[in-house]
């Protein structure tokens, strides 16, 4: 209790509470539709890209966030043209584009002011989230449990086959378009707090603890947002403990937590096969 409230008298750890658990219902959401259509190295593929729009942001002295929202929905949008186009190339062009976004990252970081500040973004700074983060983080929470819940059944048809999703009457491409967009705004909002190296993770983490527990698609969504939460507010509390980078001690979390509930759910089995 002490512990806690020393964290919560310092008003950036109440900001990145705040910011991580918006993203921790967030991203569940996102991830759970991604691991089902087998496109999930496509979030590590913005949020890679995400670097370059980072290190412009720096560079014209911009908001960060806002010039890597710019870069990721243009990448995002380029990979599902590609898809789209040339179904047998999908994962080349996210290989490609991933490629891409990190030389540019590279090479325009050299030229970014403020090493420490680019440094964060690689691997997440809770420090560093202002009010303005805060907001922006909140409206595209707001949007994106909207946009899950009202087109859940939608999302759900699109995550297993585009087919059944046209003979079921939902308009893939409306709901295509709003996913790719919401998804490349969620990955690069969730830089600051989480990391660019770290952003793909936390987007397919979650989901597979709950796939080991989960007997449905409605069961793993609801366990991918309530895993998320613990492993976002448990890594935020560790990185303020130990003065680790926030994202590593979240994904750090989240795969521990995974190897435990595998462990617990394979011990279940043992037990269950004696009996």
């Amino acid at each position: 209790m002490n512990f806690i409230n020393e964290m919560l008298q310092y008003d950036f750890m109440k900001r990145a509470f705040l910011v991580g658990i918006f993203l921790a219902i967030i991203m569940p959401m996102i991830g759970v539709v991604m691991v089902n259509r087998r496109t999930s190295m496509i979030g590590d593929a913005l949020s890679h890209t995400s670097l370059a729009g980072v290190a412009v942001g720096l560079i014209f002295a911009v908001n960060p966030l806002i010039s890597s929202m710019i870069v990721v929905v243009l990448a995002a949008f380029i990979i599902e043209f590609i898809r789209k186009k040339f179904p047998q190339f999908g994962d080349m062009a996210t290989a490609i584009i991933m490629s891409s976004g990190l030389g540019f990252a590279a090479i325009l970081s050299k030229y970014a002011p403020g090493g420490s500040s680019f440094e964060s973004f690689l691997f997440g700074s809770v420090s560093t989230i202002s009010n303005e983060d805060v907001k922006m983080v909140f409206l595209l929470f707001i949007a994106v449990v909207i946009f899950s819940l009202l087109l859940y059944w939608a999302l759900l048809f699109i995550s297993i086959d585009p087919v059944i999703s046209k003979i079921s009457g939902v308009n893939v491409s409306i709901t295509n378009f709003i996913f790719t967009l919401l998804s490349a705004i969620t990955v690069a909002f969730s830089t600051k707090t989480v990391g660019a190296l770290m952003v793909g993770s936390l987007l397919v983490i979650p989901v597979t603890t709950s796939l080991v527990i989960s007997r449905s698609y409605k069961e793993t969504f609801i366990n991918s947002i309530f895993f998320a939460m613990i492993y976002v507010t448990a890594g935020i509390s560790i990185s303020f403990k130990f003065g680790f980078p926030s994202g590593g001690s979240i994904v750090l979390t989240s795969v521990f937590g995974l190897i435990i509930i595998s462990f617990i759910k394979f011990i279940y089995k043992k037990i269950k096969r004696l009996n």
